[in-house]
């Protein structure tokens, strides 16, 4: 089995910093795409940012230029440093892991996600 544990969310203030962090640990073979979504009650789940194996990376257009993700292969972890928070970032944020296993299977895992609250 796979689990995925995200850690970093809290409360900041309009203009701050936080750093999301998320680990999956299991009979692991290898990583493919690593992503973070984030879900307002009421609202679907939306995609903030993606990151491939090599390296290459997506985000909406609402965070471009303020969030960045990156990966570390050798920890099966995937990271999102968020800058210039604004309120409307205030979410529950997920990450999600297309994980290969045994025997060439492949799935996706989420994280239990992490409040993020951007408030004065």
């Amino acid at each position: 089995q796979v689990q995925l544990v995200e850690s970093g969310g809290g409360l900041v203030q309009p203009g701050g910093s936080l750093r999301l962090s998320c680990a999956a640990s299991g009979l692991i073979v290898s990583i493919n795409d690593m992503g973070w979504y984030r879900q307002v009650p009421g609202n679907q789940r939306e995609l903030v940012a993606t990151i491939t194996r090599l390296g290459f990376t997506y985000y909406a257009d609402s965070v471009k230029g303020r969030f960045t993700t990156s990966r570390d292969n050798a920890k099966n972890a995937v990271y999102l440093q968020m800058n210039s928070l604004k309120p409307e970032d205030t979410a529950v944020y997920y990450c999600k892991m297309n994980v290969v296993r045994r025997f060439g299977v492949t799935s996706d895992y989420w994280g239990q996600g992490t409040q993020v609250t951007v408030s004065s």
